[in-house]
């Protein structure tokens, strides 16, 4: 399994951006799949999930309300819509994959396929 992600860049405090992330070689519409980020200095965190099937989406606390996942099984995406941006989310950003969920989509142990990343900058 391959997992590519892209959309990152350099944008203003408030500005927009759309994160997307491709995987290739599995079931991706049976996938858990998450988005984390890792800031300079400081740990992968949980950005948010969506869940095979049901398409339940969840959110860290930081980004609930600004950040919107989403999925498309027919191209094998999903997508981190990104609003009202702030410094703090400066980071590289990840996506996961988790071909077996066990019901703690907010754990880095929980996914077992993942991308390289891609940088976030975000000024002010």
């Amino acid at each position: 399994v391959q997992v590519l992600e892209s959309g990152g860049g350099l944008v203003q405090a408030g500005g927009s951006l759309r994160l997307s992330c491709v995987v290739s070689g599995g079931t991706f519409n049976r996938f858990l799949m998450g988005w984390f980020r890792q800031a300079p200095g400081k740990e992968r965190e949980f950005v948010a999930a969506i869940m095979s099937d049901t398409y339940s989406t969840y959110y860290g606390g930081s980004v609930q309300g600004r950040f919107t996942i989403s999925r498309d099984d027919a191209k094998n995406t999903v997508f981190l819509q990104m609003n009202s941006l702030k410094p703090d989310d400066t980071a590289v950003y990840y996506c996961a994959g988790d071909s077996s969920y066990s019901g703690q989509y907010y754990k880095i142990q929980e996914y077992n396929y993942w991308g390289a990343g891609t940088r976030v900058t975000v000024s002010s």
